[in-house]
């Protein structure tokens, strides 16, 4: 059978031991990335693809006669025609909760750069200005504990559990906000409510049309002025332009961003135009720990071989094939 790794390099950068793939089939192609123009020759004779933001439209599924398993290289399945690949009776499979210490721990390095203004001190001791006090210390910028803070969590899947838990550790009250037009369930709070009152709020909910925009010009309204946003998710979760409004106004205290609408941004994005100090942006790295992309090739390894074995794992078609 044969492999083909559409864009390894967006998981390897040379620091990881691939030989959980390896070791599954006689032949293994990897590019580090491909082209549309390339998709179609190099799936033709694939037996397997693996892609992390790779498009398998309906087209390109088709092209490949002789394609059962496609292995999504993430949790999301959005780069996958899922309803072409049951028309097709091919398998396509996920990976879930590979990187959630990676992003656990990404969340709240931001936050604490932002509560405690971690920056600014490094910008002053670089610009001289703490050689020059007549002080021991500097305290140009208030310094705040997450210890008593609210933190209010939209999305309470895996990620956002694990968020919560470690902030419950920090000695946060966690509010969990409820689904925008569902009814309330026991543990939950109105979206509005957590909104209004918590003082950081953390995104972990999935893209699609209800939550578009989900946080936008009369959400950060809603938000204290001493409130944080941060983003680990999906960049079209936050309308930008309005985050950059809030934040250059002073509309609310800061904002962290892993994820944009666009990436790589390479038409620029307000948020990136506005070059502000109460915001960081990050490169989508919040999942990229080694270890969590080492989980993650140890479990598409996993995915192709109970799929070999007719018990396939981790699928989101409605049919999933077998291997022959």
């Amino acid at each position: 059978m044969h492999g083909v790794f559409l864009d390894i390099d967006t998981v390897d950068r040379g620091d990881l031991d691939l030989t959980p793939l390896s070791s599954l089939l006689t032949r293994w192609t990897a590019h580090g990335k491909s082209t549309r123009a390339k998709l179609t020759e190099r799936i033709r004779d694939a037996d397997i693809v693996i892609s992390n933001k790779i498009i398998l439209d309906g087209p390109a599924l088709r092209s490949a006669a002789g394609l059962k398993l496609v292995c999504i290289a993430a949790t999301g399945t959005n780069n996958v025609d899922l309803e072409a690949a049951r028309e097709r009776h091919v398998t396509v499979c996920n990976v879930s909760a590979y990187a959630t210490p990676s992003v656990v721990e990404h969340v709240f390095s931001q936050l604490l750069i932002l509560v405690r203004h971690l920056n600014q001190y490094q910008e002053a001791i670089a610009s001289g200005r703490w050689q020059q006090s007549s002080k021991f210390c500097l305290l140009d910028y208030p310094i705040r504990e997450l210890a008593g803070m609210s933190l209010g969590i939209i999305g309470h899947g895996e990620l956002g559990q694990a968020v919560a838990a470690m902030g419950k550790a920090f000695g946060m009250d966690i509010l969990v906000a409820e689904r925008p037009g569902k009814p309330l369930r026991t543990g939950r709070t109105p979206l509005d409510t957590v909104l209004k009152t918590a003082d950081i709020i953390s995104l972990h909910c999935t893209l699609n049309a209800e939550t578009r925009n989900l946080i936008s010009v009369r959400e950060l309204g809603l938000m204290r002025e001493d409130a944080i946003l941060i983003n680990t998710a999906r960049g079209g979760l936050v309308d930008e332009t309005a985050l950059a409004d809030a934040l250059r106004t002073g509309r609310i205290a800061g904002a962290a961003v892993d994820v944009l609408s666009t990436e790589p941004p390479v038409d620029g994005n307000p948020l990136l135009d506005s070059r502000l100090p109460n915001l960081l942006v990050t490169p989508h790295i919040a999942w990229a720990s080694t270890r969590s992309r080492q989980r993650l090739i140890n479990e598409i390894a996993e995915n192709i071989s109970a799929w070999q074995a007719g018990k396939p794992r981790n699928v989101v078609t409605a049919q999933p094939a077998v291997a022959s």
